[in-house]
């Protein structure tokens, strides 16, 4: 199952080209974070990555600069914080 979800995600990196694919809110690419975890996790875990990333990469994410540091952080749909070594360059650019 592992090298079955490998290759589809190998798969769908040469169908769609890097330039068409949807920009992600996550510094690493979902389909890049999914296929990392599966190689180092096994495919269980890649699945659940990815229902983590498809859930949460979507709109209904906020990003705002923490009072106390003045970091930039994100809050995703699910509630979660992520901080700024996380969040897609694009976004914190401004």
């Amino acid at each position: 199952m592992k090298q079955a979800l490998l290759l589809l995600i190998r798969f769908y990196w040469r169908i769609v080209p890097a330039g068409e694919r949807r920009p992600c809110i996550f510094r690493t690419s979902c389909s890049l974070h999914v296929f990392q975890v599966t190689q180092a996790e096994g495919w269980l875990n890649g699945i659940r990555a990815f229902s983590f990333r498809l859930r949460n990469c979507r709109a209904g994410f906020e990003i705002f600069h923490h009072p106390v540091n003045d970091s930039k952080q994100m809050i995703l749909p699910n509630g979660q914080l992520i901080g700024a070594e996380d969040i897609a360059e694009r976004f914190l650019e401004n």
